[in-house]
């Protein structure tokens, strides 16, 4: 992808920031100028441009797509954990009141066996006791006993209603929720799926020169010279030392290790095994610690790129980060300035 292809390095970030946004505007006009279907028959070099161009966008666009998917199959996870929660309350409250009802019911058959059923406890026997509690002249047939018991089984029924009433709020949410997860997991599909068949169309020596661009460091798994950096934290130096253990690892949307990552699930993972959670996306990623300038940044230090916050890498020292770019590359050392930078965050 263009924004992900290996650029000299540089300190400024700036710089590199105007460069990737001018290549962009770059590719936005030849898009616009360039018919997605153009022939590369008929224009070798323009075509070509285009189509790659264009595979680089769909890249950059099913990115964007598999971050919102995390994200929503992020919440969907939790509402299932909520909704399986409040169940169990709704469950252990009916079991209260069946032993509330129950223990007046013992206390009804002992009266009836004894001559009859006084009106005060058949009352508190029906399906709905408070409608007989708020009359206030009804209290002075109760003895004191008899209105804590009833007192007690109205708030119980009250709870139990309230919880009712949470669960099936929480299980519409869940629904919308799965259907935002499958409408994101479609979205993603479609961008890829287009982008695999504007590079199978064309020619072979143009595929393996896209293959080479998009590669860095040979393979993108030779280890640069990180200098001496000292990680900000015991626990940054683990998550670095896992996200470099992972170097080499395939792209896969909407992973999170150990085998496949997506950019979020790679740093996600690493902390993880650092011993520290953080969110799913990496929207959510760069508000999960304290901003520092890119000039103080430590091993360890997520940077957060693009405006919309849509791709994430861990820096690792001497200008460099680790991130698992995009689908068909493997996860690499990249230069820390090698998209425009919208963060840094220290977790």
């Amino acid at each position: 992808m263009v924004s992900h292809r290996r650029t000299s390095q540089q300190g400024q970030t700036t710089l590199a920031g105007v460069t990737v946004l001018s290549a962009a505007l770059a590719t936005a006009a030849a898009l616009s100028a360039q018919p997605a279907s153009a022939d590369p028959a008929k224009h070798p070099v323009a075509g070509r441009e285009a189509a790659t161009s264009q595979v680089d966008k769909l890249y950059e666009q099913a990115e964007r797509a598999t971050e919102k998917y995390d994200g929503a199959d992020a919440r969907a996870k939790q509402l299932r954990d909520e909704v399986a929660t409040l169940q169990d309350r709704t469950a252990r409250a009916q079991e209260r009141v069946n032993r509330m009802r129950g223990r007046l019911g013992a206390l009804a058959a002992a009266q009836y066996r004894d001559g009859g059923l006084d009106p005060t406890l058949k009352l508190m026997l029906s399906e709905r006791p408070d409608s007989y509690l708020e009359k206030a002249s009804a209290l002075d047939r109760l003895s004191n006993a008899q209105a804590g018991r009833l007192h007690e089984l109205r708030a119980a029924q009250r709870s139990l209603e309230q919880q009712r009433r949470e669960t099936v709020r929480k299980l519409a949410e869940l629904e919308a929720g799965r259907k935002d997860v499958a409408r994101h997991k479609k979205d993603v599909q479609r961008k890829l799926a287009a982008a695999r068949r504007l590079l199978n169309a064309l020619p072979r020596d143009a595929r393996e020169a896209y293959a080479r661009a998009s590669r860095s460091d040979g393979r993108g798994e030779v280890v640069p010279d990180l200098g001496g950096a000292v990680p900000a934290s015991g626990r940054a130096a683990a998550a670095v030392a896992a996200v470099r253990a992972a170097v080499g690892s395939p792209y896969a949307w909407g992973s999170s290790g150990p085998s496949a990552f997506d950019c979020s699930g790679l740093t996600q993972w690493a902390y993880g095994r650092a011993g520290v959670w953080l969110p799913r996306t990496s929207q959510a990623q760069r508000g999960a610690g304290r901003q520092v300038p890119l000039s103080q940044a430590q091993p360890g230090d997520l940077v957060i790129y693009r405006s919309d916050a849509s791709h994430v890498g861990m820096y690792v020292g001497n200008g460099h980060v680790v991130h698992a770019p995009y689908p068909g590359a493997r996860v690499r050392y990249d230069p820390v300035a090698m998209m425009p930078i919208s963060a840094v965050t220290r977790p």
